[in-house]
């Protein structure tokens, strides 16, 4: 047999990308889907500077003018010419590169092929039109997502596949906890090592029982191991047999996987990542979502054809979320535990619900709850040992448990609590219940905002160092604290930009920006590396020790510096040389 672990595309691994995907297929909307399309599609995601461009190896095989022309963001890249570049790549089946970029709107019901022709459907035209919020797309995506369906031909045959994915999972992790408190164990979910095992494995849902069962045997066998290597040999000699007869389950495959599949179910804020992010659990904060979702839908596919697929998964009504008519009872869950978070931090009930409808009104809550959990992560910070915790992550951001990008937002945005005594320090990032990132920000918005009794601020941080910061970075942080200054109720905006260490374009970008105009107005971008925020939270650490105050002031007065300095500065390495001196004067003010 032909089987196949499930998984989500890495074609795009970014959801947000997603939009450009579609925007730029919105381009050819009506058009007839043949192999010279394909192609057109492929180049105009070059052309809208959508693919390739942060690969360093999209260059191979392009000649000097082309890459003169690919390496200046200011440049505008014609159809002509993105067609000359896809051209110039000399890909074996160029048509499928078209396909392969276009299969994941299909997949989640954005955009289709209807009687050969291009559509975007209602559901990407919401989306195109930031109607929809992009978990409740991607929830209702899945909810719908079955093998066998008529449009994967990989996952056609009825015999091996009998799955909904998404729900399967749910289903699973549920079972497993089942099992763990029927036999008196912690019920923790399943791990990460386990979902890679498991749970796209699962392949026929009536397996269910079964795959839970294995998975316990699993772990209780590692369990007894106390030897890492021969642990390691448990784990390798466990896979090669358990996917011996999987077509595309090498170990590498398998965790890329899961990792994207991982990250893609965390938009539904259903799962969430517990245990320093080694486990996989239902979200206990949508426990009456949960509850209807597993009472109400099964995992085993439906019956359709592909016509009936088609019109279903492109449906924005559909499927009717079970817990529709239990909203009441999901609003005293969240009034319950935003009353116990207020308690915590000492708070008088100060929020009031703006809306009538119940689903505004537990929006409404759900970002407040968001608020008052950035308020208790500001406390803990007071404690000196968890300011040791930041710096460490800060230093080995490589190395840790989650994606680097990812793990930076979530760092700085700690760091900034830290440093002094904002009003407000407000990431942008897409958090889960639990007030983890799920992914970093958008790209139309500031990574952090950052509010201030005495001036505002925004903070964009970056894990890239090579030239690609200046490519990805440059102009839109420019963009951000220009649209930023033009909306902000404070007459000083900053913009503090963080990465492992400033690339010398990105750098004379900003200081041109600083100096002289940036769309006709100076701008204040601070340029700093992860090293030097070490720095200052070391010395604010032992501020804090001998329990002194720490202002915002002496931090604008930071900045302020830095700003300065550029006015009487030859050129941008003259000014960066000089920022280490203003840090260290800075520190001394602290200690």
């Amino acid at each position: 047999m032909n089987k196949k672990v499930w998984s989500i595309s890495t074609t795009v691994r970014n959801p947000e990308r997603l939009k450009d995907f579609l925007a730029t297929l919105s381009e050819m909307d009506g058009r007839a889907w043949d192999g010279l399309a394909q192609m057109e599609f492929q180049a105009r995601l070059i052309k809208n500077r959508v693919y390739g461009f942060s690969n360093s190896q999209f260059y191979n095989g392009l000649d000097k003018n082309l890459i003169k022309l690919i390496d200046n963001p200011n440049n505008e890249i014609s159809l002509d010419k993105a067609m000359e570049i896809f051209e110039a790549k000399n890909y074996e089946d160029p048509a499928m590169r078209g396909r392969t970029s276009f299969k994941p709107l299909e997949k989640i019901g954005l955009a289709t092929i209807e009687n050969k022709f291009i559509k975007i459907t209602d559901l990407g035209r919401d989306f195109l039109l930031d109607k929809l919020d992009l978990g409740e797309l991607y929830l209702k995506s899945f909810l719908k997502w079955q093998y066998p369906n008529p449009v994967d031909k990989e996952f056609a045959d009825a015999k091996i596949y009998n799955i909904k994915p998404f729900i399967a999972t749910l289903h699973l992790i549920n079972e497993v906890n089942q099992i763990c408190k029927n036999k008196g164990l912690k019920a923790k979910g399943i791990s990460k090592l386990e979902f890679t095992i498991f749970a796209q494995s699962l392949l026929d849902f009536t397996c269910l029982k079964t795959q839970a069962q294995n998975l316990i045997d699993f772990r209780t066998e590692l369990g007894k191991i106390k030897d890492y290597k021969k642990e390691q040999e448990f784990i390798d000699n466990y896979i090669n047999n358990f996917f011996a007869d999987f077509q595309n389950a090498t170990f590498k495959n398998l965790k890329d996987y899961a990792d994207n599949t991982i990250r893609y179910f965390r938009l539904t804020r259903l799962i969430y990542i517990r245990g320093g992010g080694y486990y996989i659990d239902l979200e206990p904060r949508r426990s009456v979502e949960i509850r209807n979702l597993l009472t109400s839908f099964n995992a085993t596919a439906d019956d359709f054809t592909k016509d009936e697929y088609k019109k279903y998964i492109c449906d924005k009504n559909l499927p009717i979320l079970p817990w529709q008519d239990k909203q009441n009872e999901i609003l005293d869950n969240l009034k319950c535990e935003i009353k116990e978070l207020e308690k915590s931090l000492n708070l008088k009930e100060t929020f009031v619900i703006q809306s009538d409808e119940l689903e505004s009104q537990i929006t409404e809550l759900r970002a407040y709850r968001g608020e008052l959990l950035n308020l208790i992560l500001k406390a803990r910070f007071e404690n000196l040992d968890n300011i040791d915790k930041v710096i460490e992550a800060l230093k080995n951001i490589n190395k840790l448990d989650i994606k680097p990008s990812i793990a930076l937002e979530k760092y700085i945005n700690l760091a900034l609590n830290i440093i002094n005594d904002a009003i407000k320090i407000k990431p942008n990032s897409l958090f889960g219940d639990d007030n983890e990132i799920i992914f970093t920000a958008p790209a139309n918005r500031p990574d952090i905002e950052c509010f201030y009794d005495g001036f505002n601020s925004i903070c964009e941080v970056t894990i890239l160092s090579g030239r690609n910061q200046w490519y990805n970075e440059g102009q839109p942080v420019m963009r951000h604290l220009r649209e930023f200054e033009n909306v902000s109720a404070k007459e000083d905006n900053y913009c503090i930009f963080i990465a492992p260490k400033i690339h010398r374009d990105t750098l004379n970008t900003f200081w041109i920006a600083n100096k002289y105009e940036y769309e006709g107005k100076k701008q204040k971008i601070i340029p700093l590396n992860i090293a030097q925020i070490i720095e200052i939270l070391t010395a604010v650490k032992t501020a804090k020790a001998d329990k002194k105050m720490i202002s915002h002031i002496k931090f604008k007065n930071l900045l302020d510096f830095i700003i300065k300095d550029v006015e009487i500065s030859q050129n941008c390495d003259e000014w960066m040389a000089k920022i280490p001196v203003k840090i260290l004067s800075y520190k001394e003010s602290l200690i």
